[in-house]
C-alpha cells in the first residue's frame, strides 16, 4: 500500500523517511529481449542465454536501463501524491552496483531525501529508490529521482 501525500507541506514534513516498498517482480528473458528489441542493444548478456550461461554472469542478465526503467512502475506502489499534475522532471544520481540475472525478483525501496518549493508553484521531490534483488545483500540499482508535483 503506497503512503498518501494529500499536499506540498505533507511532503516537506516527511523528508528524512522511508517511504516502503514496491511490490516484487520478476525479470523474465521475455521482458528483456523486449527491452533489446526496443533499445537495439542485442549484447549477448541479455539476450544469448546458452552463451551467457558460460559468461561471467552464469545467465542472461536484465540491462542496467531497464532496471532504471522500471522504477517508474515501483514508484506509484510507494508513493501516492493527490495533485492536479505531476511530471518526471529527472534523475540526479544512478548507480548499477549488481547485475539482475534472468528469473530473479526486483523490487523498489523508497525514501524521500528532498522536498522544496519550485519557482512556479509546484513542489520538486527527490526520492531516492532502491532496486532490491530477492536473496542479495547489494542492490541492482539506486537512483535519486526527481518529480515535480503542482496541487
Amino acid at each position: 500500500m503506497p503512503i498518501r501525500f494529500d499536499s506540498a507541506d505533507a511532503i516537506i514534513k516527511a523528508v528524512g523517511q522511508p517511504l516502503g516498498t514496491s511490490d516484487w517482480l520478476t525479470i523474465t528473458q521475455q521482458r528483456v529481449d523486449t527491452f533489446a528489441d526496443a533499445t537495439d542493444d542485442h549484447q549477448w548478456i541479455h539476450v544469448d542465454p546458452v552463451r551467457a550461461k558460460d559468461g561471467p554472469f552464469g545467465a542472461c542478465i536484465a540491462h542496467g536501463y531497464l532496471t532504471l526503467s522500471l522504477v517508474s512502475h515501483f514508484l506509484p506502489q510507494i508513493v501516492d501524491v493527490t495533485m492536479k499534475m505531476g511530471v518526471n522532471y529527472g534523475c540526479d544520481k544512478v548507480r548499477f552496483p549488481n547485475a539482475v540475472k534472468v528469473g530473479a525478483r526486483i523490487r523498489g525501496r523508497g525514501e524521500l531525501i528532498a522536498a522544496e518549493v519550485t519557482k512556479d508553484g509546484g513542489l520538486q521531490a527527490t526520492i531516492r529508490v532502491t532496486v532490491e534483488i530477492d536473496g542479495e545483500t547489494r542492490p541492482a540499482c539506486v537512483a535519486d529521482t526527481i518529480s515535480r508535483y503542482y496541487f
